[in-house]
């Protein structure tokens, strides 16, 4: 995992960089996505997570969630089309453990990819890659990770 500024960003994920956005792959062709490391700190404490219902098709910069702070409403996209598939129901009771914990037990959402979304998963950094991309954003936002 690459530290950088106080800010984790593990090297085994995919990013959404501009909308600060994880996704890990699953063994079953899904992903889990949740909030990165930057975006939970930017946003604060996280007071409440809005999660749309399973079943629901979302489509690629659409909203998954909406998410609450005390310095931030707004809108969680997804970087692909699909269908959720599981949501975080401990977030239900404590959405603070999006801050605590952002890439385990703070993730948001899980999606199937729709058949059309293999350009667009093929598109996301992940990797050294991402991990150049992301620290050049940190670098250029001045953000730095505050733990909470």
């Amino acid at each position: 995992m690459a530290l950088f500024n106080e800010c984790n960003i593990p090297e085994d994920l995919y990013y959404d960089i501009e909308n600060q956005v994880w996704g890990r792959k699953n063994d079953d062709g899904t992903f889990t996505f949740g909030m990165t490391d930057p975006a939970q700190s930017l946003a604060g404490k996280i007071l409440y997570a809005d999660v749309k219902a399973v079943g629901k098709i979302i489509k690629k910069g659409k909203s998954a969630a909406t998410i609450e702070s005390g310095k931030y409403v707004g809108p969680f996209p997804m970087p692909f089309s699909g269908e959720i598939v599981d949501i975080n129901h401990e977030l239900e009771k404590d959405s603070h453990i999006i801050n605590i914990d952002p890439y385990g037990k703070g993730w948001i959402v899980k999606l199937k990819p729709l058949p059309e979304s293999l350009s667009d998963i093929n598109s996301l950094p992940t990797g050294e890659e991402a991990v150049k991309s992301y620290i050049k954003k940190l670098e250029d936002e001045d953000i730095i990770c505050k733990k909470r």
